[in-house]
């Protein structure tokens, strides 16, 4: 497991303009720090120091250590506002993480075994992605990097479902608790386009 360490420092300049000048005149990266017993913070962070950290794809749901003036806090990545057109990180949101008290993450899927999917290799299928991530509630030490999605049993014209997914210890899905309506789809085998046509002349 990756274990992540931002510096930032706490800033009293608010303000859009801040912001800007920041931004422009010292490559700092504005954010905010909120939630736990404390009020909340605004600090700075170095951007370059946080563009490397999200080219990990376990910062965003991951228990970071924020360095805040030597000051370090437990905290979770909740929110980025990015540059339309450049992409570029212009705000950021932490969540302070309490221990004992579960959070609720945004985690992502890995679809594993695919190359050797039934409903690929014997009913010549094609797989589809219908979810990327899912929502999870659990305690910080709980909190998973990725969950694994095994496609290697799935049929051809099978839909693989959020109650399929295998969770680990202590995980449960935001949206499962909310009914069975919002048991989304996570993938499925379909067949290939025409496949049904040439079924059907094959068999006059």
């Amino acid at each position: 497991m990756v274990d992540f360490t931002l510096n930032a420092k706490a800033r009293n300049d608010l303000g859009k303009g801040a912001s800007r000048r920041l931004r422009r005149n010292a490559d700092l990266v504005p954010a905010i720090v909120y939630g736990g017993d404390k009020a909340p913070q605004s600090v700075a962070l170095e951007a370059r120091e946080l563009k490397k950290a999200l080219e990990n794809e376990a910062f965003y749901a991951h228990v970071i250590s924020l360095n805040v003036d030597g000051e370090k806090q437990d905290v979770l990545l909740k929110a980025l506002q990015r540059h339309p057109a450049k992409s570029y990180v212009m705000h950021a949101d932490f969540l302070r993480v309490v221990a004992g008290h579960k959070v609720t993450v945004q985690v992502p899927l890995h679809f594993i075994n695919e190359d050797v999917c039934v409903g690929v290799k014997k009913g010549g299928g094609s797989i589809s992605h219908t979810l990327s991530e899912v929502e999870v509630s659990c305690l910080p030490k709980d909190l998973p990097e990725f969950i694994e999605v095994d496609m290697a049993k799935v049929e051809l014209g099978q839909i693989l479902h959020l109650s399929d997914l295998k969770l680990p210890l202590g995980v449960k899905l935001v949206s499962l608790a909310l009914g069975d309506d919002h048991n989304l789809p996570v993938a499925n085998v379909h067949a290939p386009r025409g496949a049904s046509t040439s079924e059907g002349e094959a068999a006059e």
